[in-house]
C-alpha cells in the first residue's frame, strides 16, 4: 500500500471515529436544535436548556438521544464520502492538492458537499423524524381526548401513535413514496451542505497550515483541533438559516 493510500485510509478512519465521538457528545444539543426549529410558533420550549430539561423529564435521559442510532450508523459513510470527495477534487483541481488556492479549495469543498448528500439527506430525514417524535407526541400524552386525525410523526401519507423507529419510518416512506421519499428536502440539504463545505474545508486547511512545523511538516494535534473547531463553528453559524429550512422541509413533506 502506498503512502498516499495509507494517508487516505487514515483520514477516513479518523473521520469516522471523529464522527462517532461527535455524535455521542453533541447529539442532545442537535435534538434541542431540531425541536426548537420545528416549534412553528407554538412556544413549547423557551430555549435549549428548557428543551433538554423537558425532554429528560418526559422521555428520560435516553430521550435526548432519540434518533442517535441513525446518525451513529450513517455518520461514518457520510464522513468518508465527504473527506474522500474533498481530497479527490483537491487533487483534480490542484497539481498536488497541497498548494494554497482559495478558489480551487472552495470548488473542492463544493464538490464534497454535493457528494455527501447521498447519505446526509436520508440520514437527516430519519433523524429529524425520530428527534421530533417526542415533541409531536406530547399533546397526545397530555390529553386522552385528542382527535384520531392527530399524528405523532409523519411518514408521507401514513400516521401512527406508536413509538416510531428508523426502520418503520424508512419502510413506510419507501412503500408509499418510493426512494424519493427518503430524499425529500434534497434541495434544502444541498443549500445547507454545499455552503458549509465551501466555508469549512478551505478555512480549516488555511488555519491548520498556520501551525505547520518546518521540521515535521505537520501541525500539532491541539492546533488542528482548534482549527477544526473554529472552521466548523463559523461554517455552522453561516448555514443555520438553511439548516432550519432543511429541517422544516423534511418534517413537513408535501401532501
Amino acid at each position: 500500500m502506498s503512502n498516499q493510500d495509507l494517508s487516505i485510509a487514515a483520514k477516513l478512519i479518523n473521520g469516522g471515529v471523529a464522527g462517532l465521538v461527535g455524535v455521542t457528545c453533541v447529539f442532545p444539543i442537535d435534538l434541542a436544535k431540531t425541536r426548537l426549529q420545528n416549534q412553528h410558533g407554538k412556544d413549547m420550549y423557551k430555549g435549549m436548556i428548557d428543551c433538554l430539561m423537558k425532554t429528560a423529564r418526559a422521555e428520560g435521559f435516553l430521550g435526548m438521544y432519540r434518533g442517535a442510532a441513525v446518525n451513529l450508523t450513517l455518520v461514518t459513510p457520510e464522513k468518508a464520502i465527504k473527506l474522500a470527495a474533498n481530497d479527490f477534487f483537491r487533487q483534480l483541481l490542484m497539481e498536488d492538492g497541497m498548494q494554497r488556492n482559495l478558489k480551487m479549495e472552495m470548488l473542492a469543498g463544493c464538490g464534497a458537499g454535493m457528494c455527501q448528500v447521498v447519505v446526509t439527506c436520508p440520514m437527516e430525514m430519519l433523524k429529524i423524524q425520530l428527534q421530533d417524535a417526542g415533541r409531536l407526541a406530547a399533546p397526545h400524552q397530555s390529553s386522552t381526548s385528542a382527535p384520531s386525525s392527530s399524528r405523532s410523526y409523519t411518514t408521507g401519507s401514513a400516521s401512527t401513535h406508536k413509538r416510531p423507529s428508523a426502520t418503520l419510518i424508512a419502510w413506510e416512506l419507501l412503500r408509499t413514496q418510493g426512494l424519493a421519499g427518503l430524499y425529500k428536502g434534497l434541495g434544502a440539504t444541498l443549500l445547507r451542505d454545499i455552503p458549509f463545505s465551501i466555508i469549512y474545508f478551505p478555512m480549516f486547511a488555511n488555519l491548520n497550515n498556520l501551525g505547520v512545523h518546518e521540521l515535521t511538516g505537520k501541525a500539532s494535534f491541539a492546533h488542528s483541533f482548534m482549527s477544526g473547531c473554529i472552521a466548523g463553528s463559523l461554517a455552522a453559524v453561516a448555514v443555520t438559516p438553511l439548516d432550519g429550512n432543511s429541517g422544516f422541509r423534511k418534517d413537513h413533506p408535501p401532501s
